[in-house]
């Protein structure tokens, strides 16, 4: 199934992973104000200036957090304590949105390695 955006994605879920979706999709956004919204791989993602800077999806058992680079969640293994990971995700329960500060270092250094500001300037 291919979405054209993030709001018919996360209109293709059912709840609660919708309404976590939606709260980590705000969350992002919060995180970097200027990032654009889209579907890449078939999963909503955030890019900064061409960028891909951030990403989730939904699956069976558990939903993603995607910092779209494989180093961004073994910078902060510490911060990660309790969740489950892959190299590229980090793996979270349906009912439960990430924190926002979580959120916001997970942007923040994904924003370092790609040399851009969450921001613009």
């Amino acid at each position: 199934m291919g979405f054209e955006d993030i709001d018919s994605y996360l209109e293709s879920l059912d709840e609660p992973k919708r309404s976590t979706l939606t709260a980590l999709r705000a969350s992002i956004l919060r995180a970097v104000p200027r990032a654009v919204e889209g579907i890449s791989y078939g999963l909503p993602a955030f890019q900064v200036d061409g960028t891909t800077v951030a990403g989730f999806g939904a699956f069976r058992r558990h939903l993603a957090y995607l910092p779209h680079s494989g180093s961004v969640l073994a910078e902060l293994s510490d911060d990660l304590a309790g969740f489950e990971a892959t190299k590229g995700s980090l793996h979270f329960a349906v009912d439960e949105p990430l924190p926002q500060v979580l959120v916001d270092k997970l942007i923040a250094v994904r924003l370092r390695q790609a040399g851009l500001s969450a921001r613009g300037g």
